[in-house]
């Protein structure tokens, strides 16, 4: 059948309907346009929602969980590709939400190019739209929402728990970007920082140059750090040691910053993994521990 214009391939030429029965969960493909605000740019975009099937929902109710998921980049896609680690986590019995919000690839150049200088809000707010819907929509228990991301995926997990407090019961996240301003110096790609804060068209590709105190200022300002504070969900961090595309001591910043103000919160560090955290050893057991943590916190 078809599976939507963000589809890269069927899960296989076995019937639909069997492979669904195989992986015990089942999928739609939620074309949906966000709520305009100013003079944002209006496009729709898709999300991927998994399901579980009946029989493998969590006890404690007849609705499953939903674990929002906002991936990374942020100029990529979430398609309906098979991915085994969130096929585990919905066949533990919870629902899997994929956001794609503006700024990712596949919705149009403008809305692209809507996102730099608006990361943090626009990308924010689309997730949370999401979010927000699917808790209205039924088929979830909307009292247990969890949100999981990596990468751009975890400046946007730690962004959500700061900007709305209440909204998850639990997070967690993997090489997350905690403070842009901190990172330009450290990173392999610098010109994220300046691009993704400042906007396209302002970085210059012929030569680097530290970013000056105003720039700083504009990254601290779109970065999680900022709502570190109201954090209360318990979070479980998970670094790759040896990362340089987003250095572990973002992730440490938030871990050392949450710790200190007696929040709940978990690390776990990959001496040998980079930004993937992808080892065959090193996948497995984070994706065992997300699930172990979203247990205990539901």
């Amino acid at each position: 059948s078809e599976m939507g214009p963000i589809c890269a391939s069927p899960f296989s030429q076995t019937d639909e309907r069997e492979t669904i029965q195989q992986l015990n969960f089942s999928y739609d493909v939620l074309t949906m346009r966000p709520p305009l605000i100013d003079e944002e740019v209006e496009t729709p975009v898709q999300w991927i929602l998994l399901r579980p099937c009946r029989r493998t929902r969590k006890r404690g109710g007849l609705l499953p969980p939903l674990i929002v998921v906002p991936h990374g980049g942020p100029h990529s896609c979430t398609s309906t590709s098979y991915n085994p680690a969130y096929a585990f986590l919905c066949a533990s019995g919870y629902a899997i939400l994929h956001v794609n919000y503006r700024g990712s690839t596949g919705f149009g150049q403008r809305a692209l190019e809507a996102l730099p200088g608006n990361v943090g809000k626009l990308d924010v707010q689309d997730v949370i739209h999401a979010t927000k819907t699917m808790g209205d929509s039924g088929w979830i228990d909307k009292d247990r929402m969890v949100i999981c991301g990596g990468s751009h995926g975890g400046f946007l997990t730690s962004h959500c728990l700061g900007q709305f407090p209440e909204l998850f019961k639990a997070a967690a996240m993997r090489n997350p970007v905690t403070n842009i301003a901190t990172m330009t110096t450290a990173t392999d790609i610098p010109d994220w920082c300046f691009v993704e804060t400042l906007g396209c068209g302002y970085y210059n590709w012929t030569k680097f140059r530290g970013a000056t105190k105003d720039e700083l200022e504009q990254m601290w300002d779109a970065s999680p750090i900022r709502y570190t504070e109201n954090i209360k969900a318990p979070t479980l961090v998970a670094l790759g040691m040896v990362d340089q595309r987003v250095p572990p001591s973002q992730g440490l910043e938030l871990y050392h910053t949450l710790r200190s103000k007696g929040q709940n919160v978990k690390l776990l560090t990959y001496p040998e993994d980079d930004h993937a955290i992808d080892k065959v050893k090193s996948e497995a057991d984070h994706w065992i521990n997300v699930k172990r943590w979203f247990d205990q916190h539901l």
